[in-house]
This record gives structure tokens, sequence and C-alpha cells, in this order.
């Protein structure tokens, strides 16, 4: 027995180096490839403010697409030759999201070896060049440099959408045409207002720490790199009209593509972050449909109204006085609404990051949404971006709840709290990864937890929340209607018109949106509901004990999660709680029940 003991004490400083060994190994990995990533991807590093590759635009060839998922192979044997039973706690939890996303990664590029998504009115090069030259950083020389790198890289870049849709095209699988008709008009726009729109615009306000000369030099250089560039954008435009537009297909669902019915349910898979097939996931919506709208029916007669939910939601989206009719008005009303969100933030939260958020309008573009969170960085605020094109279309009614998805407690909490959570605790892919079960599925919770900041005393506002919600719930009807049930376009655009009150052309935006990016809107009601039932859980198993500013930071607390990853981590806190017998936790006046 001595002598066994004694071989365990020798043995035991080389058990504990393998064991730190395969820690910092780990770690070595998780950050190269965080670095690799942010190289192949210079649009993304700037968004998050990195900008060591700020003179860079994504290699879009088809050669590049196959380096990157041999590249993607290569990372996910490495990792698997690491031995996992050896890593602990976050490490361990890092170590299996980085490998289920090399995974996803492959899984993906199995379906075809070219961009299946390449470009829709709703996303694409004519929204995405904007979009990055207003993230781009302008005060230095090198800043300078670097977007007259990006501006050359452009031809490039466009070749390399060309080809991914030009394989495509070989394939049968293409854009559906009805989400690609307004893009060619958008690039003529961008390219004719070249000299005047947003890429020029830095060339104007070079500042004057930069020398004279060099001023001189960077707008010579900056306008020949434009000139080339709006020949690049010729080229995509042309291609579009002329070729691709043409071939592209007039059906609408993932499942008239060759292979697309595996392919959505890959994507709804990957959107939802769990098992769900499509079948069930439209299930869930019909239902979630059928509840909130006899909460909505319930609420109507206290706005004062006389008559029934369909006729309300028509005077809803229609009725003048229920619209802003300046856009300063609309920008006022929502920064009163974060303002007071922020103020009242510690009655759902343990944890308030101090990183603040403005709001501000949007740029010009097509098939804008409502709104959007813009995360910020080292040079700048994140923001609240709001459209404030059409106001007849933005009704007060949707502004709170609005403000509460995508600044706060939404978007910009679950944002900035990742961000603060140290290197040593997350490593940087986890600090700023993305998955919409977990991000949209936490706002889309967050809007309901208004009543507790202040919001739906007002019987429009709580109308407001219902409706989004209402939205959220028959995406997944509609989404899956589309992609797996041949829904056409016109009984989609009837279902959300039947049972929401946005205005019609909204409406339609959303369908086409269902239709340009299949299955993405699914995650925001399944992670919803997600978080809500974990909450109920957390209640009923600490019942007085239960504190819901404990909750949340837990929910937050590891950064974003895939949903059955995030219930672990849940049940773990629950059982931690109870293990630590807290007391009851206090209850603040006028908020029980109401999250």
């Amino acid at each position: 027995m001595r002598k066994l003991f004694a071989s365990i004490i020798l043995l035991a400083p080389f058990v504990c180096g393998a064991a730190d060994t395969t820690t910092e190994s780990a770690r070595r990995l998780f950050e190269r490839e965080w670095q690799w990533q942010l190289r192949q991807q210079p649009e993304y590093a700037t968004g998050i403010g990195e900008h060591r590759h700020g003179g860079l635009l994504s290699d879009t060839s088809l050669e590049a697409r196959a380096a990157a998922v041999e590249h993607a192979r290569k990372v996910l044997d490495e990792a698997r030759r690491l031995e996992r039973s050896e890593l602990q706690g976050q490490d361990r939890i890092s170590y299996d999201l980085f490998v289920a996303a090399r995974e996803r990664e492959l899984a993906a590029a199995a379906f075809t070896a070219f961009d299946p998504q390449p470009i829709s009115s709703w996303d694409g090069l004519h929204l995405r060049l904007p979009r990055l030259v207003a993230q781009m950083p302008f005060a230095t020389e090198q800043d300078y440099r670097n977007y007259l790198g990006r501006l050359n890289a452009l031809p490039a870049h466009v070749d390399g959408l060309i080809e991914q849709m030009r394989a495509g095209m070989r394939a049968g699988w293409t854009v559906p045409k009805v989400v690609l008709i307004p893009v060619p008009e958008a690039l003529r726009r961008l390219r004719e207002d070249i000299a005047a729109g947003p890429l020029f615009a830095p060339l104007q306000r070079i500042p004057a720490a930069i020398e004279a000369e060099v001023r001189e030099d960077l707008v010579d250089g900056g306008i020949s790199a434009l000139a080339n560039a709006a020949v690049a954008l010729y080229r995509l435009e042309d291609f579009l009209r002329a070729a691709y537009l043409p071939a592209a297909r007039d059906t609408i669902g993932a499942s008239s593509l060759p292979g697309g019915a595996a392919w959505y349910a890959f994507l709804v898979q990957s959107s939802t972050t769990t098992g769900l097939s499509p079948a069930q996931v439209h299930a869930i919506g019909l239902k979630e449909v059928a509840r909130i709208r006899a909460e909505m029916a319930a609420l109507v007669p206290r706005t004062g109204f006389r008559g029934g939910l369909d006729r309300f939601l028509v005077f809803a989206r229609s009725d003048r006085r229920l619209f802003f009719a300046q856009p300063d008005a609309l920008l006022g009303r929502y920064r009163k609404a974060l303002a007071r969100a922020k103020a009242r933030l510690p009655k759902i939260v343990g944890t308030v990051p101090t990183a603040e958020i403005t709001v501000k309008p949007m740029q010009d573009g097509i098939a804008q949404p409502v709104a959007y969170y813009e995360a910020g960085s080292d040079e700048r605020s994140a923001a609240l971006v709001v459209n404030l094109t059409q106001l007849g279309t933005r009704p007060i009614w949707q502004v709170d709840s609005v403000a509460l998805h995508e600044g706060l407690p939404g978007h910009h909490l679950q944002v900035a709290r990742a961000q603060i959570l140290s290197e040593t605790a997350l490593p940087a892919f986890r600090r700023h990864a993305w998955f919409d079960a977990f991000g949209e599925g936490w706002a889309t919770y967050a809007e309901g937890l208004g009543a507790q900041l202040g919001f739906f005393d007002d019987p429009f506002s709580r109308f407001g929340q219902l409706n989004e919600e209402m939205l959220r719930a028959a995406r997944l009807v509609v989404d899956t209607g589309i992609h797996a049930q041949g829904w056409s376009r016109k009984e989609a655009i009837d279902y959300l018109n039947a049972h929401t009150a946005n205005p019609p052309q909204d409406n339609e935006a959303e369908v086409d949106r269902y239709i340009a990016r299949p299955a993405q809107a699914l995650g925001y009601k399944i992670g919803q509901l997600r978080i809500a039932l974990l909450r109920d859980r957390a209640r009923a198993a600490l019942g007085g004990r239960f504190d819901l500013r404990r909750f949340h930071d837990a929910v937050l607390g590891n950064g974003a999660l895939p949903l059955d990853l995030l219930q672990r981590q849940v049940e773990a806190w629950i059982l931690s709680e109870k293990e630590a017998g807290r007391p009851a936790a206090p209850r603040a006046k006028g908020t029980a029940g109401q999250e």
C-alpha cells in the first residue's frame, strides 16, 4: 500500500503537468484560430474595433472558400487530439464550443462548394460597404491608407462574388428572383453617388492634424481608388442584370433547391441551436400565435377602442394620431425610452456594464429594418440605429419595445456584458460570439421585462410589445411555411397582415427577409421561450430564494451560448444557489409576476 501511495505521489506532478499543458495548448489554439479568423474576415474585425487588417477586404474567391474549409478540417483534427477530460470549467466549455463551431462550418460546406446566399436585398455589398465605412476610424494617415487599401481591394472582392454566383448558377442554386430585383438599382445608386455619398465622405473631412501635402495625396489617391471602385460596382450591377437575374429562380422556398430540404433543416437547427425539426417549429409557432392573439384581444378594450381585434389591427397601423410627423420626435422618443430603461436596470440585473449607447439615424438603403443595434468599440459608442424614412410606417406604440430589444436590456446589455468578461475567464472568440437563438432570444425576452422597468402602463405601449411578440411567433409559422411547406409569398404576407398591426409594406419586407435568409428569424421566439422556461424552473426550484437579478446574471455571465449549453449552465447555477442556502430574495414593490 505504501509503495502504491508513493507511486501516486511521484506521478502527481506529471499528471498535473499534462493537464496544464492541455489547458495551455487549448488556449493557444483558441487564440491562434481567433487571429486567423480576424485576418480572413477583416470586415468583421473592423466591426468589433480591431483595425490591424483595416486595409483588407475578405477574399471571396472559390479558392479561398475551399481553403477555409480545409483549414477548418485541420483545426478540428488538432482540437480533437487534445484530451478534453483534462480541461476544466470554462476551458472545457470553450473547447466544446470551439469544436462545435468547426463541425458546423464543415457541415454547412458539405451542402455547396460556393456561398449559397451571396447577395440579396437584405444582405450584400450594397449594404455592407457603406456600413463598413461608417465603422472605420478616420483620425490618422494610416486610417486613410487603410481605407484606400480597401477601395483598391474592391475589384477583386467583386470578382469573387461573381465567381460564387456563377458556380451557384451551374449547380442550380440561385437566390430567389423576388429578393434580387432591387439590388442592381441599389448598386447603381451607390455607384452614381460615389462622389457625394458615404464612400467619399471620409475624404472630405481629413483632419487638419495630418500635413497638408499628405492630405492632398490622400484625396488624389482616394479619387483614383473610388473610380476603380465605381467600375467594380458597375461590373457587379451589370452581371446581376444581364446574367444572374434572368437565371435566378422564381421559387422562394429552400426546399425547391437540390437537397434544399436537408439544407433548410440544417439551417433551422443552426439558427435555433436545438434539434427541432421544421415541423416542430411550425407547431410551436401556431400555439404561440393563438396564445398571444388572445392576450391582444383582451387588451383592446383598455385602449378605449370600440371594436374587435381585427378592426383594431387596422386602426393601429393606419391612424395618423399614432405616428410622429417629424424625425426628431421619433429619435427623441427612442432616447427617452433608453434613458428610462438604463435608470432602472438595477431592478433586473446585478451587473450593469458602463458602456454607453447612443441613438442615431440610419443611412438610407433598401429593405432596411425599423432599427438595429450597432456594437461599440474603442473608437465609437454603441448605437441604436433608427430608420427615419417613411414615418407613416413607424408607429409610436412600437418604440418602447424596439428600444428594449435593440438597446436596454436587450442587445446592448447582452453584448456589453460579454465584452467585460476578463480575458482570463473567456477567450476572445467567446467574448465576441453570436448565436441567434441566444442573442435575439435574449433581446426578445428582454422586451417582456419592460413592465419592471416602468414601461407598458400605457395600453398602446403594451400592445406594441404584444405585437412584437406576435411577429416573432408568426415568423415560426411563416418561415417554415415558405421553406418546408410550399407556402407562396402571398400566403405568407396575408398571414402576417392578419395577425400583426405592422403596415402591409413592412410585412412584405419581412417575408422577403425570410425568403432571402431562411431560418435566421427563428431564433428570436425559440430563444425567448427557452430563457423564460429556465426562469420558471429556477423560480420553482428556489422558491423564496429566487432572485431575478441573479438569474439574469447567470444567463448572461458566460457570453453567448447555444440553448442546450445555456440550459446546463443555468441548471448548475440553480444547484449552486440551493447549496448556498441564500435567504429569501427581496421583492421590489409592484413587480411581482411582471417579468
